[in-house]
């Protein structure tokens, strides 16, 4: 009998790694973010305008809608998620979108989205939720300290991430679902800001939520970083107009995540081939000796490539073709 191929074989190892280590983790642990619980948010419709009075009655409808699910939080007891939420309340932050039900959904915009000439949108990876949310608005803001006043960023938790201890993360299920959540804010953007330049930055997980919103993505740039795989065998299979970009950490532990993709019965394992692969077709950019969690680093190589790409200019040390 042949051997199954290399791949196929890798891929199972880690399925089978990842199922042990899900059950082993707390059930309680596990189930946390959804056990909390919070009204049901406003319904303020879609984005239709980017005027600054639009965004500013928006932005406070938000606000009151997350101080409601600050109390809602406290009084289930949960004072972690409740000093969360009192955090997003804070004078001057600004949601497009918020719902606190389960893990959490938000929309935040670091700088003048009325006026931004550029405008970048990060689509987080595993483990992002509301208890974690501040680490990855963290990253927001680092980006956006190293754009110009012309630059807004968006902080798009726009979906339900997996938990990188799941077998989640090794399908593109939860992505198949985020994906016309994304297609769907990314054109109410492009209505409301029609001459701003779109670039959408997708870290992990997100990179799969990204490659299965590419067809529908009118933006110039998507960019991939840390990435496990897009859900496809490359950039051509994306169906998209804009420029493609990949990146990766010297030290990031996601090299070492086998690509390639097995058909099952209840569903697809993998997430395609690798996007630094010749194969693939991406534009190289140079991310650095950072780790999986690095890439917004201040000071990092990766970062100031990043803003580079976001404001239309060439990375340093830009590669083709990964080494």
């Amino acid at each position: 009998m042949a051997s199954r191929p290399r791949g196929q074989r890798l891929l199972r190892t880690l399925l089978a790694a990842l199922v042990a280590a899900s059950v082993a983790v707390p059930v309680s642990g596990a189930a946390r973010p959804a056990a909390v619980p919070a009204p049901a948010p406003a319904d303020l419709g879609p984005l239709r305008s980017a005027t600054p009075g639009a965004l500013t009655a928006r932005y406070a409808a938000n606000r009151d809608g997350i101080r409601a699910a600050e109390r809602t939080a406290a009084g289930h007891g949960d004072r972690r998620r409740a000093a969360a939420l009192r955090a997003m309340a804070a004078p001057g932050r600004q949601f497009l979108a918020f719902d606190g039900r389960g893990g959490g959904r938000t929309t935040e915009v670091l700088g003048d989205l009325a006026r931004a000439e550029r405008i970048a949108v990060l689509v987080p990876g595993s483990d992002t939720s509301l208890d974690t949310y501040e680490r990855f608005r963290a990253g927001a803001r680092a980006l956006h300290h190293e754009l110009d006043d012309r630059t807004a960023v968006i902080a798009w938790l726009g979906y339900e991430t997996p938990g990188t201890l799941s077998t989640e993360v090794l399908t593109p299920a939860l992505a198949a679902d985020a994906a016309p959540r994304l297609v769907r804010f990314i054109g109410e953007l492009n209505k409301a800001r029609p001459t701003a330049r779109v670039s959408v930055l997708c870290h992990s997980y997100g990179s799969v939520v990204c490659g299965r919103a590419a067809p529908g993505l009118a933006v110039s740039d998507i960019v991939l970083y840390g990435s496990p795989g897009t859900g496809s065998d490359g950039v051509a299979a994306l169906r998209t107009r804009a420029a493609v970009w990949a990146g990766r950490g010297a030290t990031d532990w996601i090299a070492d995540v086998p690509h390639g993709q097995i058909p099952l019965p209840f569903g697809t394992l993998g997430l395609g081939e690798d996007p630094l692969s010749p194969a693939f077709g991406a534009r190289i950019f140079a991310a650095g000796s950072g780790g999986h969690s690095d890439y917004l680093r201040p000071g990092s190589v990766s970062l100031e490539n990043l803003a580079r790409i976001v404001s239309g200019r060439l990375p340093a040390e830009e590669r083709h073709r990964a080494a």
